[in-house]
């Protein structure tokens, strides 16, 4: 595998969210890369206004990126897939994907999810759909429109490698984003799933009117329950206390472009999970994979209950209020335990 310094490379990014079409763009200044868009009129989009208004409005994409609606013919001609489907839909998409592989083109999954029916991570699905196939994760606190924006910025690739690993990082790599890498997948991809799922509680606790103090204490005890899920799943500790971990946390917990974060405060506020859902033109993926997480930690006997009364609040009726209620509750014992 090769970069802009082998020109010949192809790039694959199946999936024309916010984040596809924001790597898509990173990846086209160095390697020849095309972004697949479900909808011919979005692939036209791209193509002939360079925009992509639905996602990513008041940003131009660059001339050198291209968009097709052929999911067959995007796969048959790339050296490198990027998944950038949210979780609910990952295995169909990655199913079809498979059907048009050339051997051993590497994966690369952004998806910050996990599948409901089988609590499996992105990676895992992945492995199954397309077996024989390197995989790796992106993550990192990567908000799409700062990325878009040229604002300096970190991520991570993982995957346990070297040698692809490092590929991936000169191709993903900007003079704006700096690309780190971690052998540590699992730990990576437990992060990105349950800061999602925190990033809800942090939004609740906005809505309600709360400050800092909160957050502050939302965020910490979040990444408690985070690094106790990921040790228990074969995570490294160091992963929870870096870019995948705590750094996308804080960024996911702070942002009002966070679109989980935003589904908490709407929470706190009082509208209906339903109501929420339906406004939304992206998917929250914390919403989803809320359940999920905690049937993982039961099965890991965590306990992880901040995340327990996301998934009350989110599935089961109960307000952002009665959720504060059973938190502050709870027994306080040995911050360390």
């Amino acid at each position: 595998m090769t970069t802009r310094s082998s020109p010949g490379i192809a790039v694959g990014v199946v999936g024309a969210g916010s984040w596809g079409t924001t790597v898509a763009a990173l990846t086209s200044a160095n390697a020849t890369t095309r972004l697949w868009a479900r909808r011919p009129e979005l692939a036209d989009e791209v193509n002939e206004q360079r925009t992509n208004t639905r996602y990513l409005p008041d940003f131009t994409l660059p001339e050198q990126l291209s968009a097709t609606s052929d999911l067959a013919d995007i796969v048959r001609t790339s050296d490198v897939i990027v998944m950038a489907v949210p979780s609910h839909g990952y295995r169909e998409v990655a199913r079809e994907v498979a059907e048009h592989l050339r051997p051993w083109v590497p994966i690369v999954t952004l998806s910050k999810g996990l599948e409901r029916d089988t609590q499996q991570r992105m990676s895992e699905v992945t492995i199954e759909e397309m077996p024989g196939h390197p995989v790796a994760v992106m993550t990192g606190p990567n908000l799409a429109k700062e990325i878009m924006a040229g604002q300096p910025a970190a991520s991570v690739v993982a995957i346990d490698d070297p040698r692809i690993a490092g590929a991936l990082q000169r191709l993903f790599s900007t003079p704006t984003l700096r690309v780190y890498t971690n052998p540590d997948v699992v730990g990576c991809e437990v992060a990105g799933v349950v800061k999602n799922v925190i990033a809800i509680a942090s939004g609740m606790g906005l809505g309600m009117g709360f400050g800092d103090n909160t957050r502050a204490t939302l965020i910490t005890r979040g990444l408690a329950e985070m690094t106790r899920l990921g040790l228990a799943l074969g995570g490294e500790l160091g992963t929870f206390a870096g870019l995948a971990g705590m750094g996308d946390l804080i960024a996911t917990c702070a942002s009002t472009q966070s679109r989980n974060n935003t589904v908490g405060r709407r929470l706190g506020e009082g509208e209906s999970i339903d109501a929420i859902v339906e406004s939304m033109n992206m998917v929250a993926e914390g919403v989803k994979s809320c359940p999920s997480v905690i049937d993982l930690a039961s099965a890991a006997g965590v306990e992880m209950p901040i995340s327990e009364q996301v998934v009350a609040v989110c599935h089961d009726g109960r307000s952002a209020k009665q959720a504060l209620v059973a938190l502050m509750d709870r027994d306080a014992g040995s911050e360390l335990g």
